[in-house]
C-alpha cells in the first residue's frame, strides 16, 4: 500500500503536469528570456525546463517544458500555437506544442505502488540482436540529426546577420527622413512643398 506522502506527492506532481505545455521545434538561439516572453503574454509563466539531449554531439535544446500559473493559461497558449503560426526568435519557423505527458519530466515521483526493475540482457537473449540493431539505429538518426542541426544553425546566424544588416539600413533611411523633414526648414523638403504650394508640419 502506497504511503499518503507518496500519494500526496504524485497528485501535485499530475497538477503539474496539467499546466506544463511541452514546446517542440524551437529554434536553438533560443533561451529562457525568450520563451517567457513569448508567453508571459497568455499569463504566468512559473518555469521553463529545457529537456536535455543525451543522443546527439552538443546539447542543444529543441524542446522545454514551460509550467504555466494554471491549466487555463497552459489551454491558451495550446489554443494559440493550434491556430495559428506561432514563431519564437531564429528562423521563421512555426513551434508545435501539445500538452506534457509524465515522461517528459526528468524529476518526476514514482507513481505510488509501481516497481520499475531493470536488468541486462544476455548475448543468448532472442531480443539481443534487435537491441543491437535498434542501438545502431539510434546512432544512425543522431548523426543524421547532428548534421541536421549544423546546417540549422549556419542558416540561422546566416538569417540573424541579414536581419541586422536590414535594421540599421533602415535606421539611417528614417535618419535621413527625419532630418529632411523635420530638422531642416529650410531642407528640399521645404523647398518642394513651397514649389507645390503645400503645407508641412515641423511639430
Amino acid at each position: 500500500m502506497a504511503s499518503l506522502s507518496a500519494q500526496a506527492d504524485y497528485a501535485a506532481f499530475e497538477e503539474r503536469r496539467k499546466r506544463t505545455v511541452y514546446l517542440d521545434n524551437l529554434s536553438p538561439q533560443v533561451t529562457e528570456p525568450v520563451v517567457r516572453n513569448a508567453l508571459n503574454q497568455f499569463g504566468n509563466v512559473k518555469s521553463v525546463q529545457f529537456i536535455p539531449n543525451y543522443i546527439e554531439p552538443r546539447n542543444i535544446p529543441q524542446c522545454a517544458l514551460v509550467e504555466m500559473e494554471n491549466t487555463r493559461q497552459a489551454e491558451a497558449v495550446l489554443s494559440e500555437i493550434k491556430q495559428f503560426h506561432f514563431m519564437i526568435s531564429g528562423m521563421p519557423r512555426p513551434v508545435r506544442a501539445r500538452h506534457a505527458e509524465v515522461g517528459m519530466f526528468g524529476d518526476k515521483p514514482n507513481m505510488p505502488g509501481r516497481t520499475i526493475r531493470c536488468r541486462w540482457l544476455d548475448e543468448n537473449n532472442p531480443n539481443f540482436k534487435i537491441a543491437q540493431k535498434t542501438k545502431a539505429l539510434i546512432w544512425k538518426n543522431a548523426a543524421e540529426s547532428a548534421f541536421l542541426q549544423k546546417q540549422i544553425l549556419q542558416e540561422e546566424e546566416k538569417l540573424a546577420r541579414q536581419q541586422d544588416e536590414t535594421l540599421k539600413a533602415n535606421y539611417k533611411k528614417f535618419e535621413l527622413i527625419d532630418s529632411i523633414t523635420l530638422n531642416d526648414k529650410t531642407g528640399p523638403a521645404d523647398k518642394l512643398a513651397k514649389h507645390y504650394n503645400l503645407k508641412i508640419a515641423h511639430d
